[in-house]
């Protein structure tokens, strides 16, 4: 039996595959469904094999890793922010990414705002929502989310286009399924309201583990990492 590990675009391959298979088990169309390659901390290297195979779309938790990262690959890459954005990091972050998936605050949301009018840029913005509750993650609460957020709505330059979530960890992915369709249930309830009239109400859940998972409950953005790239370096 062979140990050799398999190659950076032979992992995309399989990923895109099993994609595809989420989608054909829902009876939904591999075109709703946009696949972020999680490239923290992972090498140079490896993230151009990536992009040679055909990924487009990079996702980084950390502002000065994503800078440095940019300054040596393609400038037709798509960079979308997925960790907790500090406020004063929020200048780089409008210039550099397209999508900023973790507005877990109205203050956060104001200061994007700000800063991408300054920039003469529009950001598209995901609400993160902390759905179970954790001490340890960022987010608006479930409970009472409309309302929470409807400030947001105020923002004059970041499109507000769904909702993300980083779930608790769940072995068991039928579990996990139970916090994919609750934050598909809080999408459905927010694009009810009169207020979110024309809410794009996309979806970004689902990382490595259990992303077939949150494409069979209607992820539209998953957040893979080391099921692409391998396991980070030590």
């Amino acid at each position: 039996m062979s140990s050799v590990e398999p190659s950076v675009a032979e992992r995309l391959a399989d990923v895109r595959r099993r994609a595809r298979q989420a989608c054909e088990r829902s009876d939904r169309d591999p075109a709703e469904v946009t696949l972020l390659g999680v490239s923290k901390r992972q090498p140079l290297e490896r993230v151009r094999a990536a992009l040679a195979a055909g990924l487009r779309i990079l996702g980084e938790n950390q502002i000065q890793e994503a800078v440095a990262k940019s300054a040596e690959l393609p400038v037709e890459v798509e960079w979308h922010f997925i960790g907790h954005l500090q406020s004063n990091k929020v200048k780089p972050a409008v210039r550099l990414f397209e999508a900023i998936h973790s507005i877990d605050r109205l203050k956060i949301g104001r200061r994007i705002d700000l800063e991408a009018g300054r920039q003469g840029r529009r950001i598209e913005g995901f609400m993160q929502v902390n759905l179970g509750e954790e001490a340890s993650k960022h987010g608006f609460l479930a409970e009472d989310l409309a309302e929470a957020v409807r400030p947001l709505l105020e923002l004059e330059h970041v499109e507000i286009v769904g909702l993300m979530a980083i779930p608790p960890f769940e072995q068991d992915l039928e579990a996990a399924r139970g916090w994919f369709r609750r934050l598909r249930e809080l999408r459905d309830e927010l694009a009810a309201r009169p207020e979110w009239s024309g809410f794009a109400g996309r979806l970004s859940m689902g990382m490595s583990h259990d992303f077939e998972v949150a494409i069979e409950e209607g992820a539209t953005h998953v957040r893979v990492g080391s099921s692409i790239f391998g396991e980070r370096p030590k």
